[in-house]
């Protein structure tokens, strides 16, 4: 399966596949500092730019695939330029700016019904249109110019000697800043609420989960006792989102449209697998008894099971799941996993590999697939690793641990050149430039001048090269061509060659 989280640690503590723990960590940093004014919930986003942890789901990730697509394209935007990411928090949220979209796990918690969920993507997919995160950028570069002429106001109060008439200033030039910078931000969700309204209008949706999570907000505030005030928050409180939806959401012709049982399974299945691996095993063991034989409550019971290591247990139950659905590749899936992490490698070869059968276009689980076989040791079965590992990579280029992966395939092999060559991808998708020069160069000389290989090694070490006092270039295997064939003395006849026809000439 596999929850797996940046930095290549999985939940539960065992390595596992990671994202690129360097220049998307990086960005996503940026992003959420602009974000942060975006984000869905009324309260901020709870995981920090600096401790944000992604997780890697294939079967959550195929969810929110099928249902942003439709809602994207609604919106005017390409699918395949957007990467949405699962961010590792419980609480209700989501952001989005640039190029990409977060959704909280939270989210998929909190939400009852899968069209809740797509009511939250179309809701950031009109922040996505209206490109809000950068003019949210300009609004608080304009928002910051009160601020700039209080202080300067204040500054000649406090010299003229009147400091508690510049302490007043200064004050009132940052109230000024931050309440036109709210408003202008309050102003954002609204546009982005009803622009939610609009894509699933478009694409036949009900918009009865867009006002239905809002008027669960309401509620969730009214018996929390929250009491914000209105004019410092930089979304509208939920009661106002609900209000200002509701006529609209309830005038929709698809409005009393329902999501299907499978729809809603497809769901029930996720979250059980996130409160799985997310919540203690004691927590997952007392929301999922025994006596409830669903299968999210199985679901749920084999991931607790497995972290706690109570393996026959957790194989149980996932067994129960893929004999009654075997053409579902994310039971498999897991079970390779709980195979796999348990030392039983050779026994996780076969669910995985039919997770690849079932998924064939899926990185995560090739990758899966590809560890296993690897840690056979048999030259055939690494072989075929190395397989996997390159279909992954053309599947996700920048799959760090893929790459990491098919270095070691290499190496295994003895194919020292293309083992420095992979791992100088790896470090140059996780942002470690000056890592992925070295490498690059030590494969360089290993390589044929001309291949494909050769070409990727000099685009790495150019891409990656200091602006000044770089070693110069290792030499490289030189190209080799044939000789050309000796020149003969071609004979000019006198007469034409004789034209054969029919086995006689002419």
């Amino acid at each position: 399966m596999g929850v797996y989280v940046q930095g290549r640690i999985r939940i539960g503590g065992t390595k596992g596949i990671g994202m690129s723990s360097g220049r998307l960590a990086q960005r996503i940093k940026k992003l959420i500092v602009v974000a942060a004014a975006l984000a869905t919930a009324a309260a901020p986003i709870s995981a920090s730019a600096q401790s944000i942890s992604i997780l890697r789901d294939a079967e959550i990730e195929s969810f929110l695939d099928d249902y942003s697509r439709p809602i994207f394209s609604a919106a005017g935007l390409n699918p395949n330029s957007i990467k949405i990411l699962i961010v590792n928090d419980p609480t209700f949220n989501a952001f989005a700016g640039g190029r990409y979209m977060g959704v909280n796990t939270g989210l998929f918690t909190f939400a009852k019904t899968p069209n809740e969920v797509e009511g939250v993507i179309a809701h950031e997919a009109g922040h996505l249109a209206g490109n809000h995160s950068a003019r949210t950028a300009e609004a608080m570069a304009n928002a910051s110019r009160p601020m700039i002429l209080g202080l300067l106001l204040a500054a000649g109060a406090i010299a003229a000697g009147a400091p508690e008439a510049g302490m007043g200033l200064l004050g009132l030039g940052q109230n000024v800043a931050m309440a036109d910078f709210l408003v202008y931000s309050r102003s954002q969700e609204a546009t982005a609420d009803q622009s939610s309204i609009t894509y699933l209008d478009r694409i036949g949706h009900s918009t009865k989960g867009a006002m239905e999570i809002w008027s669960r907000m309401r509620n969730y505030q009214i018996i929390t006792g929250q009491r914000a005030n209105p004019y410092l928050q930089s979304h509208p409180l939920a009661n106002e989102r609900f209000s200002a939806l509701q006529q609209r959401a309830m005038a929709s012709p698809h409005f009393e449209k329902q999501d299907s049982p499978e729809e809603i399974r497809r769901l029930r299945l996720i979250q059980a697998k996130i409160k799985g691996f997310l919540h203690t095993p004691h927590e997952t063991l007392r929301d999922y008894p025994l006596s409830d034989q669903s299968d999210p409550a199985r679901y749920a019971r084999a991931v607790a099971f497995y972290r706690n290591s109570e393996i026959d247990r957790a194989l149980k139950e996932i067994r129960s799941l893929t004999e009654a659905h075997p053409d579902y590749p994310y039971f498999h899936e897991l079970e390779g996993q709980i195979l796999f992490e348990y030392g039983q490698t050779s026994e996780s070869i076969e669910p995985n590999r039919r997770s690849v059968e079932l998924l064939p276009n899926n990185a995560l689980m090739r990758i899966a697939l590809a560890r296993s076989l690897l840690s056979s040791g048999e030259p055939a079965l690494i072989k075929e690793a190395e397989g996997e590992l390159k279909r992954a990579t053309l599947l996700e280029p920048d799959n760090t641990f893929a790459w990491y992966e098919l270095a070691r395939a290499y190496s295994e092999q003895g194919e020292t050149a293309k083992a420095n060559l992979a791992t100088a991808e790896s470090r140059f998708h996780s942002g470690a430039m000056p890592d992925a020069n070295s490498f690059a160069r030590r494969a360089l000389p290993g390589l044929q001048r001309g291949t494909a290989e050769w070409r990727k090694a000099m685009d790495i070490i150019l891409a990656t090269q200091p602006a000044e006092g770089a070693p110069p270039l290792p030499s490289a295997i030189p190209e080799t061509r044939p000789e050309p064939p000796a020149p003969q003395e071609k004979k000019t006849p006198d007469v034409p060659d004789p034209i054969i026809i029919d086995g006689g000439a002419q």
